[in-house]
């Protein structure tokens, strides 16, 4: 068929229903997915390609039943979006390790799941393009962020090694990493908190559970400009590889960039003495 077809996780609340309702709006067909797929269709909106799927990402046969179903109801997968995800934010001592261990099985083995599901789908059809959002939070570490960075890191190194895996079939990748937008990302539903237990960080754990809480709900991000601007550049012949969504996604990883290329220009006399003396 013309239309091309859409597999969005995440897609029940947030981020993911903005991009699915901008994808129906341009003329493409959906599977959205969630736990709930009544929460999806209720958040979406009724449409007749719109196609609602229950999916856990961190349930392989919930991905494989998945992708099943896009094919079942559309034929075929153009473009995967992984953007289900939460926030187990807390200084790293705080976070237990099954918490830690949560972050990642979400944030990382999720999308891991799922594009193992749909690879052999896009193969299959020598084309395709696989979409993860991220964050800055992959490029850039900070405080109270380090299982929630742990886990988007891993994304931007899992998508940067496949990108070249499955080029040979036709099939493209596209990391998207948002600055600060208005999503539910920091709602009670999103995002966990460690559990105070050590004095030492009690006071810097108060100010910043209320930094965060006090900038839910007035990000500078419109999350549904970002799914128009995401419909625009899947159209385009070579998608980006790498799209830094907000100016202050830009400036962050502007910043980033400098300071890598700073502190391996700091030591290059020292780093570049270390081969054997023979060779």
């Amino acid at each position: 068929m013309s239309k091309t077809v859409w597999l969005i996780t995440g897609a029940g609340r947030g981020m993911g229903t903005d991009i699915a309702k901008a994808a129906l709006a341009t003329g493409h067909a959906v599977v959205a997915t969630g736990r709930d797929p009544e929460r999806v269709t209720a958040a979406i909106g009724a449409h007749d390609d719109l196609l609602a799927v229950k999916l856990d990402v961190t349930n392989p046969d919930d991905a494989t039943a998945a992708a099943q179903a896009a094919v079942g109801r559309f034929g075929r997968v153009d473009v995967l979006v992984n953007n289900a995800g939460n926030f187990i934010a807390g200084f790293f001592e705080e976070i237990s390790p099954g918490d830690f261990r949560a972050q990642v099985e979400t944030n990382l083995f999720g999308p891991l799941n799922v594009t193992r599901a749909v690879l052999p789908v896009m193969r299959k059809q020598r084309s395709g393009l696989v979409i993860a959002i991220t964050s800055t939070g992959g490029i850039v570490g900070q405080e109270f962020c380090s299982a929630y960075s742990a886990s988007k890191f891993g994304i931007e190194g899992w998508m940067e090694s496949l990108a070249p895996e499955v080029a040979p079939f036709g099939i493209r990748t596209m990391v998207v990493e948002p600055g600060f937008f208005r999503t539910d990302l920091l709602t009670p539903e999103s995002t966990t908190y460690a559990e105070p237990s050590i004095e030492d960080y009690a006071q810097r754990t108060t100010q910043t559970i209320a930094n965060w809480t006090s900038m839910n709900g007035k990000q500078g991000g419109d999350p549904a400009k970002l799914a128009d601007a995401l419909i625009k550049l899947v159209s385009q012949d070579e998608p980006p590889v790498r799209w830094v969504a907000g100016a202050d996604a830009v400036q962050m990883v502007g910043k980033k960039g400098r300071d890598l290329i700073a502190q391996a220009d700091a030591y290059r006399d020292l780093s570049s003495s270390l081969a054997h003396d023979d060779d």
